[in-house]
């Protein structure tokens, strides 16, 4: 079976049916941060595991004990997981990783650089402006990741 990173940010508490529709037959989602709430990862765990980090709008004390980043591996590729990547403090090809995943401005693109993909799955949320509200994946195929950016409205 192949592997499916499901990739999702900015929910601030709201999860569209056509979200979870587009991350069903994830093996893992990675969530980047403005959460807006426990049920949202509920939500979220009930498709696959979650792999999140805090966003700038995540207070209070159920947020408390999530990561502002999350370096972890995935079917062999490290990703490296934070909500703003204006504020990644490291050389990611330098240090190994395959995939940047932020969030935070509502953008979703995706980007090669050095070898290194930079990808914004959007907001999964409340429409921000005209922007649009899309989820992203990556599908690992013959040891290359491939991304994709879901529209959903």
């Amino acid at each position: 079976m192949p592997t499916i990173i499901g990739v999702i940010s900015d929910t601030h508490g709201l999860v569209r049916p056509e979200a979870l529709a587009a991350l069903a037959g994830s093996t893992v989602i990675v969530h980047a941060g403005d959460i807006g709430g426990t049920d949202v990862l509920d939500q979220l765990r009930a498709i696959a595991p979650v792999i999140a980090v805090r966003g700038n709008n995540d207070t209070g004390a159920w947020a408390r004990s999530l990561p502002d980043v999350q370096d972890v591996e995935v079917a062999g590729f490290r990703l490296y997981v934070l909500h703003d990547v204006k504020t990644l403090a490291l050389d990611p090809g330098g240090a190994g990783i395959h995939a940047v995943i932020a969030g935070h401005s509502h953008r979703p693109q995706f980007r090669w650089r050095d070898g290194v993909l930079f990808l914004n799955p959007g907001s999964a949320g409340p429409r921000r402006f005209t922007l649009p509200i899309a989820v992203a994946r990556i599908r690992v195929r013959r040891k290359k990741l491939a991304p994709e950016i879901v529209t959903l409205a």
